[in-house]
């Protein structure tokens, strides 16, 4: 049996988190920490790792962690972690998920109030007792009863990425199970949801489903099975996730799939317009009168029901049922449709990889042009750039450039929008580059009024090509500030300036909801990776998948643009 990765990793963090709050030594803290992203980048199984050696000499595993990773393989269990539940209350390990709170105020929280869960700690922050601590007050106190309703929302979410790693782990291990042909992932994961609360995946088997669940409680990992019918089960694993499987014969397939994959609104809108046309849809499958219908795939159940098949991004519940039986769905952008690789950070500033390195990955990756864009030099907390330095990074590009190495690489900055809405830089620098994203970095309280004017006046700015992340969000832990999206969108629109789409997985900003908005204003929309190492490169699926929901084609995107183009783009507000 396999032996999943993503548990195996989270074990190890919570093991880091209760050595954190003990006040062990950073050092071994900090070796947990990175022996848990260690396991996350193993190529294959850890069974596998760990009985050819490969996991032993991966790079951030040492004997401490193998040894974790050859009991969890074992027993399923870690005696290291076990002994440290005893010895640390689990409500702390909850409180470190608190923004605004660190371990230093969680040990204080603990030993002045004797605080041990969450809902204590909600009601202290309520009643004013935590506000009364020294170094606390009620702006603090505000601040932590704003992190905990984030919590609690967040706790019911995973973000994007690390739902569909889990999602293609278990995938994979389930279609390995005797008597499956094949395994595929559904849910709100094929939706691309920037999260996901639930992770399913559909068996197509031509055994009895009842067979199939038996053998999932002795997969490895796997701490309970339990059924909701004789179609599906949900497996809770070790680590504490759980997941919905489904099992179909092959000639219900697409009935099963499309129901997996949802949206319920959208399920809603199909079965209304089946019945409609005499047809019935429910958990069985599709039928019309008393007659089962097969549907190998979902085209052939759409087909059957007069409608083009639907993309499973826009299964939400818009118009994608009136659109697909007008035959005017869109051809949606497909990540093969970029030519540029847009927002990425190299050595000059936070990111860990070199200006030449980046390009090699990008040309790598199938892109012919990356635009480099490391921060300005307000931003001084991520090493940002003062102007000796834009000298020797431009000097570099040119080398980069000269050497012919089959990309071609732009020069570009990530300029703060500052707070009274001008660009990092004076306009003669500003000048100097072939494009420049502008973002929001700091002062994120302003007033909805405040902060629009500030972006408003970012986008006069004739030299800004792109609007970065423009709401600032972070997924489950920050809100978007205020903003009229309205007015920027308008303001874009008519001045020539990109609004991004973050592809990062913690931003997904712009919201996929409101692109159809913004290119109605006629704003052109970017996909930026936000990369700051090569690995960054894996987030443009991601983006991708946001302007799919959002209905969007190539034509819409900026980067699915030549350079040639992109830069024409970019000089048209400079008149060049």
């Amino acid at each position: 049996m396999s032996m999943d990765r993503i548990a195996a990793a989270h074990v190890l963090e919570q093991i880091a988190s209760y050595l954190e709050l003990k006040g062990e030594n950073p050092f071994r803290v900090r070796a947990f920490r990175g022996a848990a992203k260690a396991v996350l980048s193993v190529p294959r199984d850890l069974s596998t790792a760990l009985a050819d050696g490969s996991l032993a000499a991966t790079k951030g595993v040492g004997p401490a962690t193998l040894g974790i990773i050859k009991e969890l393989n074992e027993t399923g269990k870690a005696s290291v972690l076990e002994e440290l539940r005893e010895e640390v209350p689990p409500g702390l390990i909850e409180m470190l998920g608190v923004s605004g709170l660190g371990v230093t105020r969680i040990r204080t929280i603990h030993q002045k109030l004797g605080i041990e869960t969450l809902s204590e700690l909600d009601e202290a922050a309520r009643e004013g007792t935590l506000a009364g601590l020294p170094g606390f007050g009620p702006k603090t106190a505000e601040t932590v009863l704003k992190g905990i309703a984030r919590l609690r929302r967040g706790q019911a979410f995973r973000l994007a990425h690390h739902a569909a790693d889990e999602a293609a782990i278990l995938r994979d291990a389930l279609g390995r199970l005797p008597g499956v042909n094949r395994a595929l992932v559904a849910g709100e994961v094929r939706r691309r949801t920037e999260v996901v609360r639930e992770v399913v995946v559909v068996l197509v088997t031509e055994g009895t489903p009842a067979e199939l669940f038996r053998a999932l409680g002795e997969m490895a990992g796997v701490d309970e099975v339990t059924g909701s019918d004789e179609r599906q089960v949900t497996l809770r694993f070790a680590s504490g996730t759980a997941a919905r499987v489904i099992a179909t014969p092959p000639a219900n397939l697409g009935a099963v799939l499309v129901q997996a994959t949802g949206s319920e609104s959208h399920l809603q809108a199909l079965a209304a317009h089946a019945t409609a046309r005499g047809f019935a849809l429910n958990a069985a499958g599709l039928w019309h009168g008393r007659e089962f219908v097969p549907t190998a795939d979902e085209a052939a159940l759409y087909a059957a029901l007069g409608l083009a098949e639907v993309p499973p991004e826009l299964r939400e519940g818009g118009d994608e049922i009136a659109r697909a039986e007008a035959r005017t769905l869109p051809h949606l952008i497909d990540l093969s449709d970029l030519h540029g690789f847009l927002h990425c950070h190299t050595t000059y500033s936070d990111g860990n990889v070199t200006v030449e390195a980046m390009a090699n990955a990008c040309r790598d990756a199938g892109y012919s042009y990356v635009g480099i864009t490391d921060h300005s030099k307000a931003a001084a907390y991520a090493g940002g750039l003062a102007e000796a330095d834009l000298v020797r990074q431009w000097a570099e590009i040119d080398e980069v450039n000269a050497k012919r190495i089959g990309i071609r690489v732009l020069k570009g900055i990530e300029s703060d929008i500052l707070a009274d809405g001008s660009l990092d830089y004076d306009d003669e620098i500003l000048a100097g580059f072939d494009f420049v994203i502008g973002s929001v970095h700091s002062r994120f309280q302003m007033d909805e009024a405040a902060m629009t004017a500030r972006v408003l006046r970012a986008l006069d700015n004739p030299h800004l090509t792109i609007l970065g992340h423009p709401t600032g969000r972070l997924l489950l832990s920050r809100d978007p500030y205020p903003l009229d999206l309205e007015q920027v969108f308008a303001r874009a629109g008519a001045l020539g300036v990109a609004i991004e789409i973050n592809a990062d997985p913690h931003r997904l900003d712009l919201d996929w909801r409101l692109l159809r908005r913004a290119r109605a204003a006629g704003a052109m929309i970017s996909i930026g990776a936000d990369a700051h190492n090569r690995a960054g490169l894996g987030y443009m699926p991601y983006g991708i998948g946001m302007a799919r929901k959002g209905g969007l084609t190539s034509g819409d995107v900026l980067n699915a643009r030549t350079a040639a183009e992109f830069l024409h783009f970019a000089g048209a507000r400079k008149g060049r």
